[in-house]
């Protein structure tokens, strides 16, 4: 069974491949079930780098050639010149290559996967953005990582993968504090939850939001809900209010063709 993935139209460019691949077609077992690409969970080891090997085919990279970074919740991006070997990737939350036939990627779990091209200039990115990263400029870091290879903003196509939806996202007041603290126009990114108190979240409008504020050149929002589309993707939320013990990641990643 080969890698399940999303496309986007808006990124189906000469010269550039792109997957937002889904928890479908890999060999992990159990709540990892099936193609999980995070080595950062308790799987088989064996298991997800057979998976990550599958995502690299459907690529058309070697199966070697996937960078993705140690993941902490940053505004950090990195540029990858080569792919890092396991234990020795970067801290960061998204990468941004020139370099073909290397693909660049970051896993999520609910967070906000976010990919970029410059099909011009043959500069692309991958971005890892959860509330705090989209909070404290993981998406402007990527766009000036990106100029720094020569892309130009108004040609950075950019698409946001599968997330958790404002239907799936409660929250309590001090994290809306936090966001109208930073903009009070951030309060439009709310709506009342049924429990006193708490919020309901737009974490797939407020990415959009702080992309179009960098000028470039187009965003799209795939609206896809993790949380409640248990068949296609993993969500740390839904595992969460379960009491599983882990989760999956997947793996949203970009490739220039050589």
């Amino acid at each position: 069974m080969n890698a399940s993935f999303i496309t986007a139209p808006s990124l189906t460019l000469p010269g550039i491949r792109h997957a937002f691949f889904t928890r479908q077609g890999g060999v992990s077992k159990g709540i990892y079930a099936s193609l999980n690409g995070g080595r950062g969970s308790n799987d088989d080891p064996k298991a997800v780098m057979e998976n990550r090997r599958r995502m690299t085919e459907a690529l058309g990279v070697e199966e070697n050639m996937l960078a993705t970074p140690y993941q902490i919740h940053s505004a950090t991006a990195v540029t990858a010149l080569v792919p890092w070997l396991p234990g020795e990737a970067p801290q960061a939350d998204a990468v941004v290559t020139s370099t073909p036939d290397l693909a660049v990627g970051i896993g999520t779990a609910d967070c906000g996967p976010i990919l970029f091209a410059d099909a011009e200039a043959r500069v692309i990115g991958a971005a890892h953005a959860g509330w705090k990263g989209a909070l404290t400029g993981v998406l402007d870091a990527t766009v000036n990582a990106m100029e720094k290879l020569g892309a130009r903003r108004g040609s950075i196509a950019v698409v946001l993968g599968p997330c958790i939806r404002q239907k799936s996202y409660e929250v309590g007041s001090e994290f809306v504090e936090r966001f109208c603290d930073a903009d009070g126009e951030n309060r439009v990114f709310f709506v009342p939850s049924v429990k006193d108190g708490h919020s309901m979240f737009d974490l797939g409008g407020y990415i959009v939001r702080r992309l179009n504020r960098t000028e470039i050149g187009s965003v799209v929002d795939l609206d896809l809900d993790t949380y409640s589309d248990e068949e296609r993707f993993f969500s740390y939320r839904r595992t969460t209010h379960r009491g599983e013990p882990d989760y999956g990641r997947l793996v949203a990643a970009i490739a220039l063709s050589s």
